[in-house]
């Protein structure tokens, strides 16, 4: 089965009630049809901190939709380790030129190891190393 790796803005897409990217978010993952999710524990975090502003109910919805990703068979979350932490600093640190976060950084480094190309993201960062960006909004 493919691997797709899951950032963030994919998530946060999926539980976010009106939010812009939601139907290309939904549209992107229609079309992997069976795919394996990849994601990080680092992702999680972003995703959880992108909404804690959202109200109680928000946050509810963000805390129910964390626990059936890991309860999800169809979902791999690579936890958090030192050495994942130190390689996304490394790599971070030796793209001084761009804009990347560190989760981004860990993540790219996530989808390298387990050879993924592709990504459920709108993040332009993923492309500029050479992954697929498949969140991509209609052009009309």
């Amino acid at each position: 089965m493919k691997s797709v790796f899951a950032d963030s803005h994919y998530w946060i897409a999926a539980v976010r009630p009106r939010d812009p990217w939601a139907e290309a978010a939904k549209r992107a993952r229609e079309k992997l049809g069976k795919a394996l999710l990849v994601t990080t524990d680092e992702v999680l975090v972003e995703f959880l901190a992108a909404l804690s502003r959202g109200g109680p109910a928000l946050r509810k919805a963000a805390v129910k939709m964390v626990r059936a990703i890991l309860a999800n068979p169809n979902v791999t979350v690579v936890p958090q380790a030192r050495d994942g932490f130190l390689k996304g600093l490394s790599l971070y640190e030796s793209r001084e030129d761009k804009e990347y976060n560190l989760t981004d950084c860990i993540s790219m480094n996530v989808m390298k190891c387990q050879s993924i190309s592709e990504v459920l993201t709108n993040d332009h960062h993923f492309e500029q190393e050479g992954f697929v960006v498949l969140i991509r909004r209609d052009r009309r």
